[in-house]
């Protein structure tokens, strides 16, 4: 099996960000993936206490299917986090201090329109991750999954509707549900897959278009009697991993 591609997405519920590699410490997610969250002002959300919260307390594609259209890049190098809306207006801004993640809210605000409850508030808070998993994951999705579902849909399902971090080849479709309990060496980082990915509404939004154009759940669950695509793993192993680089399953 081979990696190939990778992302991570900065900022919760936006666009993904390419990688060609990410290197991760054991117990962590891939650095800067979902390191930053839009909450709308009734989430409750206390960063001095960041508990998790289920998505829809936050800016995410399940809800609000325009930041699809948001593109987002971060720069861990000078803190300078990006972000593009289709009109061509944007902004640059520091999200590590106040400043900056109040002028990021505003904007989110802003494009947001009546979707936005309360006053929102962008966070960043160490060591968190706004993940959808109560625990820090890699989500892992198999390519020939994806094209054995298209080919029963007979249409095409962007990958990028289902924001996963890895896409690998060289496993047969659907393999990977038989994987959890069991470790993978991927790279120089060993992981272990904990449970299937549960699909949610966010994937009925084309990240093209922005517009909610398909039922990925009804599908899968009309063709395959689940509604999962892909696996989530936690690393066990710190280690560098690259586009490119070798998957294979430790044998027990």
């Amino acid at each position: 099996m081979r990696i190939e591609y990778l992302y991570r997405y900065p900022v919760k519920g936006l666009t993904a960000e390419a990688l060609e590699q990410a290197k991760v410490e054991a117990g962590g997610a891939i650095p800067w993936d979902r390191a930053f969250a839009l909450a709308h002002g009734d989430a409750g959300f206390d960063p001095a206490n960041p508990t998790w919260l289920p998505k829809w307390n936050f800016l995410c594609q399940m809800k609000h299917a325009r930041a699809a259209m948001l593109f987002s890049v971060f720069d861990p190098g000078s803190k300078i986090l990006r972000i593009r809306a289709p009109d061509g207006s944007g902004i640059e801004a520091n999200p590590m201090t106040e400043q900056g993640r109040v002028r990021i809210a505003a904007f989110l605000t802003d494009y947001m329109g009546d979707e936005a409850r309360g006053q929102p508030v962008f966070h960043h808070v160490p060591n968190h991750v706004f993940g959808d998993q109560r625990t820090k994951v890699i989500s892992l999705n198999n390519l020939s999954s994806l094209r054995d579902y298209e080919s029963k849909v007979g249409a095409r399902r962007h990958r990028r509707r289902f924001r996963a971090n890895v896409w690998f080849s060289g496993a047969s479709a659907w393999a990977e549900r038989d994987w959890i309990g069991r470790e993978l060496q991927m790279g120089g980082a060993v992981l272990r897959v904990v449970k299937g990915t549960t699909r949610c509404p966010a994937t009925e939004v084309n990240p093209e278009t922005g517009e909610r154009d398909a039922d990925p759940v009804a599908e899968l669950r009309s063709l395959y009697g689940h509604v999962e695509l892909g696996v989530h793993a936690e690393v066990v192993e710190a280690g560098r991993f690259a586009i490119g680089d070798a998957m294979e399953l430790i044998e027990i």
